[in-house]
């Protein structure tokens, strides 16, 4: 296993939050921070070079949830390197530009923060080997990009490009969730290399058609796709670094990446070839035509970039060999010429002032270096000779040729190809004349100049990729791309040649037609831009976007009005009803009713037991408006359930029951204080009734289904357990090793939810102020009051007591005990000394912060869940054995002890934190309140 390989991607995550701890360190800290992260990685990733280029897959796997087939796995092949070398070392040269772009006032921490967190998660797209692994880290760009976008979140396009983002790939996300669930359920697994081998099964499956279009859905919208593209040039209301690494050379290149990642499993049906392509072609022609009319900057790059991933997308729609190679190189030179297009953009608006073409002008003469930057980078989008776009537009023009001669086509595709490029021509040439040469007689908002020279460093670096790779592309990029190509296409790669001159042909014709064409079109402009403002209707898709948006809120505004009114007692009602019907009508139409089974005879206690139950059940019910009676008869009802409990050998069961109540007693005694003694009316008489109807067709309902499942013979589970609990678990107390070893899972989740319940509840009354209840006096809650018997009681009990808490903590895995039970009892014993003596005498001598107990306690069972990856494990995997000592002999060690020290600490934590404080509420008498609202008045 390649350790370098997890850190790769768990280094930007892991470090992601350094930045933010430097910034207290000055605005300079934060980008060296980031930049060491990411060099760190960079460093971890040119280890790796030499074994990929000698054709070895690098892989690295950790154990996650093994029976529903999730793995931390990651591979490292050509693609993977190509795509990490992108995401790392453009990432780089964004860190470094981002430090002069944005202004002082903002905090660069959190940029940078954001930032490594995108980074990271880029890096788990490109990198998984499991496919369910690839949707988490695809939702986690989705997450940090959505962040990233509305950066400047007090600006409303910022707030609106993000929301936008968010909705549309979040959405490609879940569709291609359940693409890869159905992949996972033809082959069989999730592992990536079992899919990428499987294609011929994969396409022979029903499933087939539907799992395409679920992932192509994911990568259309990833990868703004027509007509799923509003996002992206929504999206450029964010900082221009952002701009230029997301929406050049990362976020929206996760589309065409799995296009290329699955291209060996999904690709060669006709299915494949329409939609890819069609998709593909829609999107080139319509943003290439659609760029032209842009008068921002950015908005212009915007368009392109989606006419670009179009043309990325038509490539691997095609389904030849040589076109994903095409494809794949086409993929390399638009990260450098569009990420280096954008950082020009961003240098003009940061020294001019706008983006805006009909203003901005003449700019060679003041910005002379960054102009000739720009215009190269603009030269290699258009596809001029010399640049490394022309490479890749002359592969992808012979293979419109090439499929047309296959009869796949007609010529229709070479022309629309040579028509697409023009408008790029077009674009480019406008960029270029408009902004560095335009003599518009309109003023420049800001005398501009040449910015610093550290930010124009990531562009002339970027540039100077364009020019070695358009002069030089076998020395530049070959082995590169060949590596890159052979994972595409998991097999030889198609003969071609990395050369500028392939003598006179076809492909060279449409080059020349699409840049003369280019030129004379643009030189015709203003007529082409009557026409298209007189002549075409104007579709806003992002307008359409947000009327359906409108429309789907104000509809669920209405239902929400209709179901929810404010009233609890109707959503209970409506809940409770729903259920019974659900079960009524599984109860009816599945044939069900009593079995032939005898039921367990009834023995004299028990009836009475149960009679007690009911009573005091229906008594709470009945006179749940007294309220210190309701809590008594519920007091009783705690205490049959325990005794049942015991009745049927469940003592772990009884233990917690007992303690429960107690400590749930005392917290609705110490909430009693601040109520009235009696409740007030709350309901109808029609609405009583009604309630009453639905708890008793609710109890015969749950009487119907328990009776039908015991008078039946069924296979339960507990064999299993009481069979591996001693050999699986190490324990003989099955409901312990149960908790702590097979559902360590849930057990982990319910300590948290406790744990949050605590908190929220320690924040909400941490000096809260209060009003006393009408007809007492604050002085009452406030009077340290205490039985002197009770108080000299209670002393020697506590050590008595957590001493029996240390001993049912000890003894939990093979007897009744256990991290829960020790916990409560421990938390009864410290509450009784509050109780008996007083808060401050306790604190006095007791000083103990309940609040990093409860962290303590979530720390330590986590950490035990972590520990046995160390071990090539999965989460929580428990280990046991014997250790033997002198004289003491045999003693049983297991790891799921340290998992329930820390269920004990967070129930101690969890139980003390809520009533400790809740005893520590600040009651105002009516003089110190009247007292106090006169000086806030004064």
């Amino acid at each position: 296993m390649s350790l370098e390989l997890f850190l790769i991607v768990f280094v930007p995550l892991g470090g992601s939050v350094l930045p933010l701890w430097a910034a207290r360190l000055g605005r300079r800290a934060p980008p060296w921070v980031a930049a060491a992260v990411t060099a760190l990685a960079f460093t971890l990733l040119l280890r790796l070079a030499p074994d990929v280029f000698a054709g070895d897959l690098i892989k690295a796997r950790a154990g996650w949830i093994e029976a529903a087939g999730l793995s931390v796995a990651f591979r490292l092949d050509g693609l993977g390197f190509l795509f990490a070398l992108l995401i790392l070392g453009i990432g780089l040269l964004i860190i470094l530009y981002a430090r002069y772009y944005l202004p002082r006032r903002d905090r660069l921490g959190r940029f940078y923060l954001l930032l490594l967190l995108f980074m990271g998660s880029m890096l788990g797209i490109v990198l998984a080997d499991n496919l369910i692994l690839l949707v988490v880290f695809w939702e986690l760009t989705s997450l940090s990009s959505f962040l990233l976008i509305g950066y400047w979140h007090a600006e409303p396009e910022a707030r609106q490009g993000a929301r936008m983002a968010l909705t549309v790939t979040g959405a490609g996300g879940l569709a291609l969730l359940g693409g890869v669930l159905l992949l996972g359920q033809i082959v069989g697994s999730y592992d990536l290399g079992e899919v990428l081998a499987s294609g011929p099964i994969i396409r022979a499956s029903e499933l087939y058609l539907p799992a395409l279009i679920l992932v192509l859905l994911g990568a259309f919208t990833k990868s703004a796709q027509f007509p799923l593209h509003f996002w992206l040039p929504a999206a450029m209301a964010a900082p221009t670094p952002v701009s230029a690494y997301l929406h050049s050379a990362t976020m929206v290149k996760a589309g065409v990446f799995l296009l290329a990642r699955l291209h060996p499993a999904l690709s060669g049906t006709d299915a494949w070839f329409y939609l890819v392509s069609g998709a593909g072609l829609a999107t080139l022609l319509f943003a290439a035509y659609t760029a032209l009319f842009k008068h921002d900057i950015k908005g212009l790059l915007a368009y392109s970039t989606v006419s670009h991933l179009g043309l990325i997308t038509l490539l691997f729609g095609l389904d030849t060999r040589l076109s994903a190679v095409a494809g794949v190189f086409h993929i390399l030179n638009h990260a450098t010429f569009k990420a280096s297009l954008f950082m020009a953009a961003g240098i003009i608006d940061h020294e001019v002032g706008s983006r805006d073409m009909r203003r901005v002008h003449s700019l060679f003469r003041h910005m002379p270096h960054t102009a000739v930057l720009a215009m190269v980078a603009a030269a290699a989008m258009a596809g001029v000779p010399l640049l490394n776009g022309f490479l890749s537009k002359e592969m992808f023009f012979a293979e419109t040729l090439h499929l047309e001669a296959l009869g796949r086509s007609s010529w229709l595709l070479p022309a629309f190809a040579t028509l697409a490029s023009l408008f790029s021509v077009a674009y480019s040439a406008r960029f270029i004349h408009d902004v560095f040469f335009n003599p518009i007689p309109e003023p420049l908002p800001r005398t501009p100049h040449e910015p610093p020279r550290w930010m124009k460093i990531p562009v002339e670096v970027l540039v100077a990729a364009c020019l070695l790779v358009g002069l030089a592309p076998a020395l530049a990029v070959g082995p590169l791309l060949a590596l890159a190509s052979g994972a595409v296409l998991q097999g030889p790669l198609p003969p071609y040649s990395l050369a500028m001159w392939h003598g006179f042909n076809l492909p060279l014709l449409m080059s020349a037609i699409a840049l003369a064409g280019g030129v004379l079109l643009y030189t015709q402009r203003r007529h082409l831009f009557r026409l298209h403002d007189e002549l075409l209707p104007r579709v806003n898709a992002g307008r359409v976007y947000e009327r359906v948006v409108d429309a789907a809120v104000g509809v669920s505004a209405r239902l929400t009005a209709v179901l929810e009114n404010g009233s609890l007692q109707r959503y209970l009602a409506l809940f409770v009803a729903t259920a019974f019907a659900a079960g009524l009508a599984g109860f009816v139409s599945g044939g069900a009713g009593f079995g032939t089974l005898a039921l367990t005879p009834v023995d004299g206690v028990s009836l009475v037991a149960a009679a007690v139950l009911v009573a005091s059940a229906l008594g709470a019910a009945w006179l749940h408006r007294e309220r210190l009676i309701a809590l008594v008869l519920v007091g009783v009802v705690g205490l049959v359930v325990a005794l049942a409990f015991v009745r049927f050998s469940a003592p772990d069961l009884a233990l917690t029951q007992l303690s429960v109540e107690f400590v749930t007693t005392l917290l609705l005694l110490l909430a009693l204080y601040f109520l009235p003694a009696r409740g007030p009316v709350d309901s109808a008489p029609g609405r009583r009734l009604r309630d009453g109807l639905l708890a008793a067709l609710a109890g015969l309902g749950a009487f119907a289904l328990v009776a039908a499942v015991l008078t039946r013979p069924a296979d339960t589970i507990s064999g299993y357990f009481l069979r591996e609990s001693v050999p699986g678990g190490g324990g003989t107390n099955v409901v312990n090793v149960i908790l702590v070893d097979f559902r360590g899972f849930d057990t982990l989740g319910e300590i948290t939810v406790l744990a949050i319940a605590a908190l929220g509840i320690w924040a909400m009354v941490d000096r809260l102020r209060v009003a006393d209840r009408p007809g007492h006096d604050g002085r009452e809650w406030a009077e340290d009051r205490h039985p002197l018997i009770l108080a000299m009681a209670s002393r020697p009990l506590l050590p008595l007591a957590l001493l029996v808490s240390l001993y049912l903590l000890l003894r939990g895995h093979n007897l009744p005990g256990g991290g829960f039970i020790a916990g409560l009892v421990a938390g009864v014993a410290l509450i009784l000394q509050y109780l008996a003596s007083g808060v401050g005498w306790t604190e006095q001598r007791m000083r103990l912060s309940y609040l990093p107990l409860v962290g303590l306690g979530l720390g330590l069972a986590a950490l035990t869940g972590f520990g046995s990856w160390f071990f090539e494990r999965p989460f929580l995997t428990s280990a046991h054995g014997h250790l033997h000592l002198p004289v003491i002999g045999d003693i049983e060690l297991a790891s799921a002890m340290l998992f329930d020290v820390g269920v004990f600490c967070t129930v101690v934590g969890a139980v003390m934190l809520i009533l400790e404080r809740l005893g520590r509420v600040h009651v105002e008498t009516a003089e110190v309140r009247a007292s106090r609202e006169a000086t806030w008045n004064s």
